[in-house]
């Protein structure tokens, strides 16, 4: 009996640790036969890159919302972020295009001005849930109506566009779109500019959160944010970080996203973005109580979410159910991780208390 217990607990912690990687695997077979039976090439090259553009946006927004989930918050501001930064990023794109700056220098001005602003916004945020002690839903929610507000004022609720009536605005219309269809000869390949980017941002996450202190604090946080405290962990600057860097990624997916669709409708920009980040971050196995949450989880998540819209435009699927099937998806992972993700939360608020016990 108590062999079957000890079979039934591991069986519970490695569905918790590892249920994203079985889901992956899983989705990668139902999309092979889905190809094999509609006679589509899904595992082309062209298609996984595409994937990967495509989901670069949202895939970098998505880690800081990883972030933020796993010291025990939630940011709902986050669309609304990018598409006032956006918004405005292109805007001073055109003034530092009027002011005759070179092409590449325009565009690396935009981006220090897009990264700057988002590390403004998320700190505002960070600030009101650590020192003002407001919810961080409340917070956020705030921050989303203020951003959207702001946005569609100065857009007018059109399009913010890139002015090309002169060479330097045409030069630096260009500079921009390279960013995002540029690519990187690899061999017979191209691999795209925001993949690599998307890429290696996952790769530096990866270090943060599993190597160095911060992310540590931010596990001990999102576990048992008084015993935490009580360890000599700075709460209140781990909140305020955790929001700031949400920001400045946000800061930063916005400008890959204004090179994208190089005019920003001000109206729908970044609209449910931070539906697909949190979704992203829920069928990777983070958490949504905090402190336990995966990197790679969150990556994989991002592409399961790309993955399924291919298999559903495969199967015919009507476009507007996509949604739906989403939402039911996010509904099966949370329920999964209530089911088989309580004893690994569980044992891992226990060592934050074991730390806090020693400390004191």
């Amino acid at each position: 009996m108590a062999e079957t217990r000890k079979s039934g607990l591991k069986f519970k912690r490695l569905f918790s640790e590892y249920s994203y990687a079985a889901s992956f695997v899983l989705l990668l077979i139902l999309a092979a036969v889905v190809s094999g039976m509609k006679g589509t090439a899904f595992f082309r090259w062209t298609n996984i890159s595409n994937i990967f553009t495509q989901t670069s946006t949202t895939g970098i927004i998505a880690l800081g919302m990883m972030m933020v989930i796993c010291a025990g918050m939630i940011d709902i501001s986050v669309g609304a972020q990018v598409a006032i930064i956006s918004g405005f990023g292109i805007k001073m794109l055109n003034i530092f295009a009027a002011a005759n700056l070179a092409p590449w220098l325009s565009v690396a001005a935009m981006l220090v001005f897009c990264l700057l602003f988002g590390l403004l916004i998320g700190t505002f945020n960070g600030l009101l849930v650590s020192k003002g002690r407001m919810p961080a839903m409340i917070a956020t929610l705030a921050t989303q109506n203020i951003c959207r507000s702001i946005i569609n004022h100065f857009g007018q609720g059109g399009p913010i566009t890139i002015s090309t009536k002169t060479e330097a605005g045409n030069g630096a219309y260009n500079a921009l779109r390279s960013v995002s269809v540029g690519y990187v000869p690899l061999g017979n390949i191209r691999v795209p500019i925001p993949m690599i980017m998307f890429i290696a941002a996952v790769a530096l996450f990866c270090v943060i959160m599993q190597r160095t202190k911060l992310g540590k604090h931010i596990y001990a946080v999102g576990s048992n944010e008084n015993a935490a405290r009580l360890a000599g962990v700075g709460t209140t600057f781990i909140k305020t970080a955790v929001f700031s860097i949400t920001g400045l990624l946000c800061g930063f997916a916005a400008w890959l996203y204004a090179s994208r669709v190089m005019a920003v409708a001000v109206a729908s920009a970044g609209s449910l973005y931070e539906m697909d980040a949190i979704a992203a971050v829920a069928i990777g196995g983070t958490a949504m109580s905090g402190g336990r949450g995966k990197v790679l989880g969150t990556f994989l998540g991002v592409l399961m979410f790309k993955i399924i819209d291919n298999v559903l435009l495969m199967a015919n699927v009507p476009t507007f159910l996509t949604r739906a099937i989403s939402g039911a998806i996010i509904i099966i992972a949370v329920l999964l991780q209530n089911v088989y993700g309580s004893g690994a939360q569980v044992s891992a608020r226990r060592r934050v208390n074991a730390v806090s016990v020693g400390r004191t």
